[in-house]
């Protein structure tokens, strides 16, 4: 078949199953489950044996049409049309054939026969409430489908994943519960440390440099000619995919031996330095600057936390907010005094200069080379955020802080920063949420290897290379942990927005 044809008829049998779908569901529902006339005694009593009946055989009807479905979708994307509605006719059937899918499948219309009977005795006999009733369902009985999908392609790996991670595979087959046996070995482990201590690392940095980087561009932009061009060039990686994107900075970091010609940009620019007062400054001067510069950063942000908790505000902040700032503040030390040990090693660094340099195997270091590529992909995506958020800014507030003598930075930081600042958060919160589950990035440059381990990577090595079910949904059910309060914050800010 004609792939043009294929992906046609593709599309007709999907609109059509939607579209019979939603058509049955409001007869169902006008007719049988909650009907906009009166009735007789008779008519009532027929009424309340016909909705379950026709709810039962609807749901197995339902289901083994979904199954033919999937089959004949699945037949069509593989090119066989002659075979394809014999194939849904008895994949439909086998749902009905295998005893073990048989009989969760009656239970499951019996119990929506049931909910169904249950809302039939409780219908109102004014026709006015009854449709008020139906209206109510109605959205539900659309929305079912999706719910349905959501739960089984969400719902359940979560469900089934909490269940791996507390059983052990033993030989011959089967499973063994051994509770929280695979959490105690996946926390003896060093490489899951090293994971978690990486991601950390991952957590400072990329969301604060693509947020940051995103916002001056966004700035910057908005004020010359040509700003769309640049939007477009800077926004271009968001456009390849993080494998794509980590063999292009792979080559980037390309490692020759010393008698061949370097193809990588970075060991090309690295043996242009030999030791002279410009590879003082640019190796050793300029990073400590910049490791400076954020150290004073860290520093600010933790005055800041800690400025309500002394008082000098005026008010006490409450207790989990009390909490939250002491960890943040305590954060922000341990950035500091990590800040300066960066700095004591680069002032007391020899760095070998004229030799080629295999970046992705320095320890430490080699973890900000990997940040970079998705700082790279992610400005982008913050900068097109934030321009839209920067130009949403009454235009008013800037020019009468220009009456008032504002200066360009303080109308940027004090008037144009603070009415953006929910974006920023939605922006960093987003971020932070693809760092947590960062795995391709590392797993096409290092695998891993010369202490760059992250938690994805780690959960893939355990469930894929070394066949660990357990303590591998252990690793997961840690990223899934790590996400969901940040999901939770984004979600109870987008509707403290919408209110």
């Amino acid at each position: 078949m004609h792939p043009a044809l294929q992906g046609l008829l593709t599309i007709v049998i999907g609109v059509g199953g939607c579209v019979g779908y939603y058509s049955l569901s409001n007869i169902y529902l006008d007719k049988y489950l909650l009907p906009a006339r009166g009735s007789s005694p008779e008519e009532a009593r027929r009424h309340r044996w016909q909705a379950p009946l026709v709810t039962f055989l609807g749901v197995i009807v339902i289901a083994v049409l979904a199954v033919a479905f999937v089959q004949l979708v699945s037949s069509l994307l593989s090119l066989r049309w002659l075979g394809s509605i014999p194939d849904a006719f008895r994949a439909g059937y086998g749902l009905l054939a295998d005893p073990a899918l048989r009989l969760p499948l009656l239970i499951a219309a019996l119990v929506v026969a049931l909910i169904a009977l249950v809302f039939v005795i409780d219908a109102p006999s004014d026709i006015g409430r009854r449709i008020n009733r139906a209206e109510m369902i109605r959205p539900w009985l659309f929305l079912a489908p999706a719910m349905i999908a959501l739960g089984l392609y969400l719902a359940y790996p979560v469900v089934e994943t909490i269940r791996l991670s507390l059983t052990e595979r033993v030989a011959g087959g089967g499973y063994e519960f051994v509770g929280a046996d695979n959490y105690a070995q996946m926390l003896q482990e060093p490489k899951f440390w090293e994971a978690l201590k990486n991601n950390m690392l991952w957590l400072i940095v990329v969301p604060a440099a693509s947020t940051a980087f995103g916002l001056v561009i966004a700035q910057l932009t908005d004020r010359i000619k040509w700003g769309a061009l640049a939007k477009s060039l800077i926004f271009m990686p968001m456009a390849i995919s993080f494998v794509g994107a980590a063999v292009i900075w792979k080559l980037v970091y390309d490692t020759r031996p010393p008698d061949q010609p370097q193809i990588g940009v970075l060991n090309a620019i690295w043996l242009q330095f030999q030791g002279g007062i410009w590879s003082t400054l640019c190796l050793r001067v300029l990073p400590g600057l910049l490791v400076l510069g954020f150290a004073i950063v860290s520093g600010w942000v933790g005055w800041l936390l800690v400025r309500p908790i002394l008082g000098r505000d005026g008010e006490r902040p409450a207790a989990w907010s009390l909490l939250l700032r002491i960890l943040a503040a305590l954060v922000a030390v341990w950035l500091i005094w990590l800040s300066l040990g960066t700095i004591l090693s680069l002032v007391r660094a020899s760095p070998p200069y004229g030799q080629p340099q295999t970046w992705l195997t320095m320890p430490y270091w080699n973890n900000f080379l990997l940040m970079v590529v998705l700082v790279w992909i992610q400005t982008g995506f913050a900068m097109v955020i934030l321009s839209a958020a920067l130009r949403g800014i009454p235009e008013e507030t800037i020019e009468a802080a220009i009456v008032d003598g504002a200066g360009p930075f303080q109308i940027f930081f004090k008037i144009k920063v603070p009415q953006i600042m929910p974006t920023i958060v939605v922006v960093w919160t987003t971020i932070t949420i693809v760092v947590l589950k960062v795995f391709d990035i590392v797993y096409a440059m290092t695998n891993g290897q010369w202490e760059t381990q992250v938690l994805a990577n780690y959960m893939y090595d355990k469930l894929f290379r070394a066949n660990d079910w357990g303590v591998g949904s252990a690793a997961a059910m840690v990223i899934m942990l790590l996400v969901t309060p940040i999901l939770v914050w984004n979600v109870y800010n987008a509707r403290k927005e919408m209110r």
